[in-house]
């Protein structure tokens, strides 16, 4: 299956611009930082790059401007290479249902749901054409491409149905980067048994490799990178140092520590006399869990995610956030005894704030035969709102105003919310006392509207919070992408990246044994 695409190609004209593929030896090995850190030090040297997954799995996701939904991390690294997000940058995303299946987005639009199995069974590979017209649309049109692969291109069990590592590097003739975090040990174990468990056609495009996430002298390491070349004939590209408080985007919020910070930076003291507790619910399958970075990113807001009712009672303010199962959530809130403690909050005034699925299930009714496929759900009933699943999602960039102050959001949603009642309106949703409720992600990163809600949750509380009148989410996001730009041109070669992104693969790579079995059915491009 191949799909058409578009793109704007002003601005450049010739042969296809350059590229590299960034792979990791494992999951969260740091394949994100460094592709939207490559991006960062490019566009700041006047080269214009864009950045590339094939294939994404991700409960955090963003709306483009057309209407198109691709991963939070695509559009991260699109700021920082200074682009327009597009879904030509993540023509493929799965968003986890379960633990065995998937819906399934093709360029931007929701096109089914699968399990694991039919999914690699056969139509993964029927995707990799429009995965590789993507790629080379991107091409055509910047000056450089880099790409982020997936979990390892060492999974020798899906590699035959693979389209985000080794088979879109083959494809495309891509070098290939393999990260590896040294921080989690094992790094050099890691990058050998990367290397020696691919087919001979697969090693000849690993280039080498990159440390990440290191702490200490980096002359301790260099033996190690010494024998590595020894072994591999290939080169360390960088190390980079362990980085606290970058707050990127993750790709996954299953991933989040249930009781601990948001972000590892330093929190910094608060405006007013008070601090103000946030508290928000780890509920299943959560999705765009980033709406609260920009909550973090205040002065004396402190956040914090939580999965039992004791833990709400010392919080200034609740938030139930995006979910893949709002059916699946509202039955794990009433389990744990969180819908009660969520009840009693409501009764006493105390804030609660419901964003996309959370603001759903604080509803009186959920028609579901679209999501669940559980019919009729009774929801919490502290809003007068009743929702019904659509088999048409909602992928929208609304902007409107709220509490007096212009706000901008992205929608992704399935459930048609009918509002009858309310004290007042609160976006596309409605406020009940201090209970809030609307499907708009994104609405705190809107600097004038999050200091308004966050005086009104503050006189809820009864705190002497004040909201620091000169912070800027959108400018602590850029200087965290400068950071991870400086990451790149201080530890990396970069003559050496930029001539690998500019020539492409190194010649004269060893095979290290044993490699891959022989692949019967496989995506090997242009090497078949």
């Amino acid at each position: 299956m191949t799909v058409s695409v578009t793109a704007d190609r002003s601005g450049r004209t010739g042969p296809p611009g350059g590229g590299l593929l960034v792979a990791g030896t494992t999951s969260d090995a740091g394949k994100s930082v460094v592709t939207a850190g490559i991006c960062r030090w490019l566009v700041r040297k006047g080269v214009k790059v864009a950045p590339f997954k094939a294939q994404n799995m991700s409960l955090n996701s963003f709306v483009t401007r057309d209407g198109a939904e691709i991963g939070r991390a695509q559009a991260m690294q699109a700021a920082a290479a200074r682009v327009e997000p597009s879904a030509l940058m993540n023509p493929v995303l799965l968003k986890p249902g379960s633990d065995r299946s998937s819906q399934v987005v093709l360029m931007g639009k929701p096109v089914g749901e699968l399990s694991a199995r039919g999914y690699h069974a056969g139509r993964q590979e029927q995707l990799f054409g429009t995965v590789t017209e993507c790629l080379a649309e991107l091409r055509r049109t910047h000056d450089a491409v880099i790409c982020e692969g997936a979990g390892s291109p060492a999974e020798i069990n899906l590699r035959r149905s693979d389209i985000v590592n080794m088979g879109i590097a083959r494809a495309a003739r891509l070098p290939v980067v393999v990260v590896g975090d040294i921080d989690r040990g094992g790094v050099f174990a890691s990058f050998f048994g990367t290397t020696a468990l691919l087919s001979p056609e697969d090693q000849e495009l690993i280039a080498g490799y990159v440390v990440n996430k290191f702490r200490g002298d980096v002359s301790l390491l260099e033996p190690g990178l010494d024998m590595l070349r020894d072994l591999t004939g290939r080169r360390t590209f960088g190390v980079l140092p362990f980085a606290h408080g970058l707050g990127i985007d993750e790709e996954d919020g299953l991933r989040v520590s249930l009781r601990g910070a948001v972000r590892e930076s330093v929190v910094a003291p608060p405006h007013g006399a008070d601090v103000l507790r946030v508290a928000v619910c780890a509920v299943p399958l959560m999705s765009n869990f980033t709406d609260v970075d920009a909550l973090a990113a205040e002065p004396g807001v402190v956040v914090r995610f939580v999965d039992r009712p004791e833990e709400l009672a010392d919080a200034d303010l609740v938030v139930v956030p995006g979910t893949r199962g709002t059916v699946r959530a509202l039955a794990w809130l009433r389990e744990r005894g969180l819908a009660d403690a969520l009840a009693r909050r409501a009764a006493e005034g105390r804030p609660v704030l419901g964003i996309c699925g959370g603001f759903q299930l604080l509803g009186e009714r959920i028609d579901d035969d679209v999501e669940s496929k559980a019919g009729t759900v009774e929801g919490l009933g502290l809003l007068p709102v009743r929702v019904r699943f659509a088999v048409e999602k909602t992928l929208a960039r609304p902007v409107g105003e709220a509490l007096g102050e212009r706000v901008e959001g992205y929608e992704i949603h399935h459930g048609v919310a009918e509002v009858p009642g309310g004290d007042e309106p609160f976006l596309d949703g409605c406020r009940v006392g201090a209970v809030w409720g609307t499907h708009w992600h994104g609405s705190l990163e809107s600097d004038g509207f999050r200091r308004a809600f966050l005086r009104e949750v503050a006189k809820a509380a009864g705190r002497a919070f004040v909201p620091a009148p000169d912070t800027s989410f959108g400018a602590l996001r850029e200087e965290q992408l400068d950071r991870l730009g400086d990451l790149i041109e201080e530890h990396a070669d970069t003559d050496a990246l930029l001539r690998l992104i500019e020539d492409g693969v190194p010649g004269g790579l060893p095979f290290i044994p044993p490699g891959a079995p022989p692949l019967t059915r496989s995506l090997q491009g242009g090497n078949r």
